[in-house]
């Protein structure tokens, strides 16, 4: 009877101080997220927490310090998985990194308490509060600022609006001319446009671009036979 040996009174409280901490702190983390009705809430806040801590204090009573020390780091590595889950991508902007990041914040609070590590546990919930809280305002005013397209760190798309008969004509002109210019593409992406036109969605890699020389481009491009229309837009990631 292994199993009933191993209950021990003392051990069994302290993996309880351990996940109730946990609990509570994951809880206070995932209620900021869930009061401004983020992808990953309160539950899965908790969860994560909770998770990381029963790991660590499941290696910390079988090999010690040292096995919780290598537990810890797997699931550092693993809450990477699960917060490439929540972070989403549209049309050149990438959101959800607030979120996959208070999740990875989450099991470092979990992992804090499974290591029996209370005040640390209970500051690392201070400081991913205070980020997601204190720092917003900061965050809102530089947001309220106008964007400088003509000169600024944003991603780029360029829209091309062309006949399905000429898709191969237009696609190999926007690839030429982005060539020329030495803009990295990001991705290509081409969708209907109405009934027998297409649009190709050419989003460039994020880096200091010039408006004026993207209103150069889309001018070369738009005396280009093949392509109907052809415009471009900045895009400001989350």
């Amino acid at each position: 009877m292994k199993a009933l040996a191993n209950i021990q009174t003392l051990e069994l409280l302290d993996t309880l101080v351990s996940l109730t901490t946990a609990f509570v702190l994951g809880a206070l983390v995932g209620l900021e997220r869930q009061y401004r009705q983020r992808t990953a809430g309160l539950r899965t806040n908790v969860l994560v927490a909770l998770g990381a801590a029963i790991f660590v204090d499941m290696a910390m009573r079988i090999a010690g310090p040292e096995g919780a020390a290598r537990v810890a780091s797997y699931v550092v590595s693993g809450v990477g998985f699960l917060g490439a889950g929540v972070i989403m991508r549209e049309e050149g902007n990438v959101r959800g990194l607030n979120t996959a990041a208070t999740l990875w914040g989450s099991a470092a609070i979990g992992s804090c308490a499974g290591a029996d590590l209370i005040a640390e546990a209970v500051l690392a919930t201070v400081f991913v509060l205070a980020a997601n809280t204190l720092l917003r305002p900061v965050v809102n005013t530089f947001n309220r600022k106008p964007v400088d397209v003509l000169s600024s760190e944003v991603t780029s798309i360029i829209h091309v609006i062309t006949g399905t008969a000429h898709r191969t004509a237009a696609m190999a002109a926007l690839e030429a001319e982005l060539e020329k210019e030495n803009y990295p593409l990001g991705d290509l992406e081409v969708v209907p446009f109405g009934d027998d036109e297409i649009e190709i969605k050419a989003t460039l890699m994020a880096t200091s671009i010039q408006g004026s020389d993207l209103d150069r481009v889309t001018a070369k491009l738009a005396g280009n036979p093949a392509i109907a229309q052809v415009f471009w837009a900045p895009s400001i990631s989350d």
